[in-house]
């Protein structure tokens, strides 16, 4: 593992612990989820597509990510609110392995990615949403956790080539339906 940062790093010192914690959007009592809001549209065709998510169905929705470094970098949510896995019902749960797989085929059609990480940090919107990070092909030092550390601090990648990529795999995802 390489960290994308130079030596030496100095460790901090913890922080006292916050309790209770702060509200996260969308939880009861915060601020309202404003993914319910957006995704609650989309079959508006006044719409603009930019305003989409690159593709999607009644359960999910494959999301643009913005300032991307690495091309192919997505996000998937559950239509429905929904906060973790803990809460999904059964047959969303059920759906959730072939969606992340479909999702994973359409990155690595793309060419040149080794992997494709999958990411859910649950501290930012309580809406459920999972993260895709493909690995280039080669980019060894961006293997297993390093990879979101890389992807923040790389240049944004061209918007023409992010683009590109996004179209690809909206298509794949449309023909696998």
């Amino acid at each position: 593992m390489t960290l994308p940062y130079a030596e030496p790093l100095v460790r901090r010192e913890l922080q006292p612990r916050v309790i209770p914690e702060p509200l996260r959007v969308g939880e009861p009592g915060g601020d309202p989820c404003g993914l319910c809001s957006w995704l609650s549209g989309l079959d508006d065709t006044a719409r603009d597509a930019e305003d989409k998510p690159l593709w999607y169905d009644a359960d999910w929705a494959l999301c643009r990510a913005t300032g991307v470094t690495i091309p192919g970098v997505v996000w998937l949510t559950s239509r429905a609110h929904h906060d973790s896995f803990a809460d999904l019902p059964d047959a969303l749960a059920r759906s959730y392995g072939p969606m992340i797989a479909r999702v994973e085929r359409a990155i690595l059609a793309l060419g040149d990615i080794a992997r494709v990480h999958v990411y859910r940090w649950g501290d930012g919107s309580a809406h459920f949403h999972v993260w895709f990070y493909p690995r280039p092909l080669g980019m060894l030092e961006a293997k297993r956790e390093m990879l979101p550390l890389w992807a923040e601090v790389l240049p944004e990648a061209p918007k023409e080539v992010v683009a590109d990529a996004e179209d690809k795999i909206a298509a794949a995802l449309a023909a696998d339906s």
